[in-house]
C-alpha cells in the first residue's frame, strides 16, 4: 500500500521559512517523479514544483521561483520543499504527489499517488 505522508507546515510570519517533507512508503520511490500542490480555500488545486526521479530535473510554478526549492533524498524515500520568503498569498494546504516516470510532471491528472496534505499558514 502505497503511503505518501507530509509534515512540517505551520503558521509562520511572511518572511520566514519551513521546510515541507513527504516521507514515501510502499513504492520503488527511486522510480517516481515527486511533485508539490498546495490549495487556498475556494480554490483549485494548483501546481508548486517538481522533481524527476533523480533528482537533476526541477521545475516550478511562476509564483514560488526563486523562493521555494524542491529537492530528494532516495535513500530516505523523501522529498522536501524548502519555502523561503514566505507571504500570505502562499496560504494554502500542501500535497505531495508521485508520479512513476522518468521526467517531471506539471498536471494534475498527471500523478498516481497523493499524500493527505498539511497546512501553511503565513500571517502578514
Amino acid at each position: 500500500q502505497v503511503q505518501l505522508v507530509e509534515s512540517g507546515g505551520g503558521l509562520v510570519q511572511a518572511g520566514d521559512s519551513l521546510r515541507l517533507s513527504c516521507a514515501a512508503s510502499g513504492l520503488t520511490f527511486g522510480r517516481y517523479a515527486m511533485g508539490w500542490y498546495r490549495q487556498a480555500p475556494g480554490k483549485e488545486r494548483e501546481f508548486v514544483a517538481t522533481i524527476s526521479w533523480s533528482g537533476g530535473i526541477t521545475y516550478y510554478a511562476d509564483s514560488v521561483k526563486g523562493r521555494f526549492t524542491i529537492s530528494r533524498d532516495n535513500a530516505k524515500n523523501t522529498v522536501y520543499l524548502q519555502m523561503n520568503s514566505l507571504k500570505p498569498e502562499d496560504t494554502a494546504v500542501y500535497y505531495c504527489a508521485a508520479k512513476r516516470g522518468t521526467y517531471v510532471y506539471t498536471g494534475v491528472d498527471e500523478y498516481d499517488y497523493w499524500g493527505q496534505g498539511t497546512q501553511v499558514t503565513v500571517s502578514s
